[in-house]
């Protein structure tokens, strides 16, 4: 018998949400389960305060379902276990906030971005739909690690359109997926290795939209702790004019230590 160490990241992480200033109300909603590794960030849409509740029924959902799940699963879960409950999770509350927008005709139409991380050892298990974003920072080089589900990101594929144009183009609010519009959702996930010292920022178009990813490789890099980091990414998104509700999650990956999994082998 013999004992195999794996190495793993220790994370921390912070979450900042704003109105903007040009908003009454804010659509936005953020959760963090720190002790199941657990982020969730989701932008609302809809009528009159609905999407205010589509993203805060997504992101209630989520932690409370997939991280009782992640919890209870533990060390036991492989990645395909977690990326499977993660459908599960998303879809069930895709049902949910689908279901009550067409039970309410207060709700009708409502529906919601989403974007969730799971941290786990040395591995960031990412799912999104919609055009909330999350970026990695490492070595002083940030990295868009998703693509938006929209319309502007369908056409500069096709080539129709360049990254540039798409910066300043007026219909940056069309995305192409979004949970609780339809009775079913597509949730897209990734796996990606993290290091120690990697920065990962979620956030809603209310940061993306206002500035750059320069500006926002600059704060990160400025700011050594998350909360003065997110506070400063939220104010640069105000002072840029704060069109929208701004949300940020930050999960900074803190140094390695070794940990015992006993005799069999780590499945990814």
């Amino acid at each position: 018998m013999t004992t195999v160490a794996q190495p793993t990241l220790r994370f921390e992480f912070c979450c900042a949400s704003d109105t903007g200033r040009s908003r009454n109300n804010n659509e936005d909603s953020v959760a963090v389960d720190e002790a199941a590794g657990l982020a969730v960030l989701a932008d609302g849409m809809g009528g009159y305060n609905a999407g205010e509740v589509a993203s805060g029924m997504a992101t209630a959902f989520i932690r409370a379902e997939l991280g009782r799940w992640l919890t209870e699963a533990s060390e036991r879960a492989t990645d395909g276990d977690v990326r499977r409950a993660m459908d599960i999770c998303v879809e069930n509350a895709n049902r949910a906030i689908f279901n009550a927008a067409n039970s309410n005709a207060q709700y009708a139409g409502m529906g919601t971005t989403l974007l969730l991380t799971v941290l786990r050892d040395t591995r960031a298990l990412i799912g999104h739909v919609g055009d909330s974003r999350c970026y990695r920072l490492r070595g002083g080089t940030l990295s868009q690690i998703t693509r938006d589900h929209s319309l502007l990101q369908e056409q500069i594929d096709a080539g129709l359109i360049t990254p540039a144009q798409a910066a300043v183009s007026q219909h940056k609010n069309l995305v192409t997926r979004a949970v609780g519009v339809e009775d079913t959702v597509l949730l897209e996930t990734h796996i990606h290795e993290m290091q120690a010292g990697d920065k990962l920022l979620l956030c809603s178009d209310g940061l993306s939209d206002m500035i750059d990813d320069e500006l926002i490789s600059d704060l990160l890099q400025q700011h050594d702790a998350l909360p003065e980091a997110a506070q400063a990414l939220v104010d640069a998104a105000n002072d840029a004019g704060g069109r929208d509700n701004i949300s940020v999650i930050l999960v900074h990956a803190l140094g390695q230590s070794p940990t015992s999994r006993g005799w069999w082998p780590f499945r990814r």
